[in-house]
């Protein structure tokens, strides 16, 4: 019987965890998590902040699902090191367990740039629930919110607070809101859209310094000006866990490395999820923790399969807007065509690129109606070349392609 060990609770561990125990009715599968709460997807701690989510339905899973699973959950109880020589890691409180395979799906931290001051009170990032816990205790009485950051977490953190009554400021220090996802005219219309809301949005400035004595009275940037806050939350993305990777001698880089089959220089270790580098790329996306979860749990299960990558693909609501983003949105190659509609009273904003007849990327802002066909299309790299004057009507008919 195979002994799995898992490090990490999150997405892709848990999602791991459970794709073999549907291959594997009687491997022993043990998770270690060095947070206190057992698995609740990230995205549900914005609806939490805001006030629209309980406690009690953060969680993925009831308590006992686990126990039914027949799946040792180990909370609290982080692992400090790995013996890949002995296949065994050991606990933070010095005990040993032993593993056949092991899961390493640590993720990444929120990562703080150097200001100054940035060891003040009052300043946060959202990475866990009890960062959300912070947050919200702080909250009761600072409502002068800078949220340092306009990608997807920063302008979601933005909405979640001004629903607790807050007075918020956005600060990107690109010339654009979510330059991942969106291409400047789409960013512009998305910028007018959350100032409409009553929030305040300021693009190219560098945080320099966090101001304040004794807690957060404000930012100062790059180019000397000034903003009163009383709280700041930074957005600034993350970086991989490789402290266990890097003391267990795993081939790293950006992240760690793995192959194909999701495996890690170690033949008994495998990796997924925010801190996986595959093919040179580290992805830091739900879509490749659920890919990269299965296919790690498929492969250690005996059954051969092999990671292609994840297309960049994002489709959830910012700011109450529906917003899909998928592949390529912002090229820089002349042989791509690019088509767009935009309708500013609406907030619909479309667009799809094109190279060599084939459907490489869109954006669908606004509106949902064949925002999930575009990205089908788009993963199956057909050819729309007959179509792609008409795909971006309201009533273009998908099926015909």
């Amino acid at each position: 019987m195979k002994k799995i060990v898992v490090v990490g609770n999150g997405l892709a561990g848990t999602l791991f965890s459970k794709t073999f125990r549907e291959i594997n009715p009687k491997a022993a599968i043990d998770i270690y998590a060095a947070e206190k709460y057992r698995y609740y997807p990230r995205p549900n701690l914005i609806e939490f902040i805001a006030g629209s989510l309980p406690f009690e339905r953060l969680f993925a899973f009831p308590e006992e699902w686990y126990q039914k699973q027949n799946i040792g959950l180990h909370l609290a109880t982080p692992v400090g090191s790995i013996q890949p020589a002995e296949q065994q890691v050991t606990l933070e409180d010095g005990s040993r367990v032993e593993y056949d395979y092991l899961l390493l799906a640590d993720g990444a931290h929120s990562f703080i740039p150097p200001f100054k001051g940035s060891d003040k009170p009052g300043l946060f990032a959202l990475r866990t629930l009890d960062d959300a816990f912070a947050i919200l205790n702080f909250l009761e009485d600072h409502r002068q919110v800078a949220v340092i950051g306009g990608g997807l977490l920063g302008l979601e953190i933005a909405r979640a607070v001004s629903r607790r009554g807050a007075k918020v400021t956005i600060i990107e220090f690109f010339q654009r809101l979510l330059p991942r996802q969106l291409d400047p005219p789409g960013a512009d219309l998305l910028k007018t859209q959350i100032e409409g809301m009553g929030m305040d949005v300021r693009l190219g400035l560098a945080t320099e310094e966090i101001l304040g004595r004794d807690a957060v009275s404000g930012l100062r940037f790059k180019d000397g000006t000034e903003l009163k806050a009383d709280i700041a939350v930074v957005a600034a993305g993350v970086r991989p866990n490789l402290a266990l990777a890097i003391a267990a001698g795993l081939e790293t880089d950006k992240g760690l490395i793995v192959n194909d089959r999701m495996q890690t220089s170690d033949p008994k270790i495998f990796a997924a999820g925010d801190g996986v580098q595959h093919r040179g790329r580290l992805y830091g996306i739900i879509p490749a923790s659920f890919e990269q979860s299965r296919i790690a749990a498929r492969n250690i299960g005996g059954r051969e399969e092999v990671y292609q990558g994840s297309v960049f693909s994002n489709s959830l609501k910012i700011m109450g807007l529906s917003l899909t983003s998928v592949g390529l949105v912002n090229p820089e190659d002349e042989d791509v065509e690019e088509f767009r509609v935009v309708r500013k009273s609406e907030g619909v904003y479309k667009k799809i690129t094109i190279r060599d007849g084939k459907l490489v990327g869109a954006i669908w802002m606004g509106t949902k109606q064949g925002a999930d066909k575009v990205a089908r299309l788009i993963e199956e790299q057909k050819d729309v070349s007959h179509w792609k004057d008409a795909m971006l009507a309201d009533d273009f008919d998908f099926s015909k392609i």
